[in-house]
């Protein structure tokens, strides 16, 4: 997380996130950032954050469509660990 002095002091202003997949043997992650400009209707201070408020932050800001779109984009990874896509392979001419 990072911080600036204003409009509170230790105001949080950028919250770097991670989502990560596992299948039991293949894991996979998704990494972002949120940015955060005004204060809300209450301010906590930065010793008081918890884990889930912070979290509640990243979700809030996603939305219900970016949590579920983060989370397909770890689970199409793992997938395609699990079943390599089959990509074309560049040949020679044959003239």
């Amino acid at each position: 997380m990072a911080t600036m002095p204003e409009p509170q002091p230790d105001f949080v202003v950028n919250v770097n996130w991670t989502i990560t997949g596992t299948d039991g043997t293949n894991t996979a992650s998704l990494m972002g950032d949120c940015e955060f400009s005004q204060e809300g209707d209450t301010f906590t201070p930065y010793a008081d954050l918890t884990q889930a408020q912070v979290l509640q932050w990243v979700f809030d800001q996603l939305g219900e469509d970016g949590v579920a779109n983060a989370q397909a984009n770890v689970d199409g990874q793992i997938q395609s660990m699990i079943t390599p896509p089959v990509t074309p392979t560049a040949e020679p001419l044959p003239w």
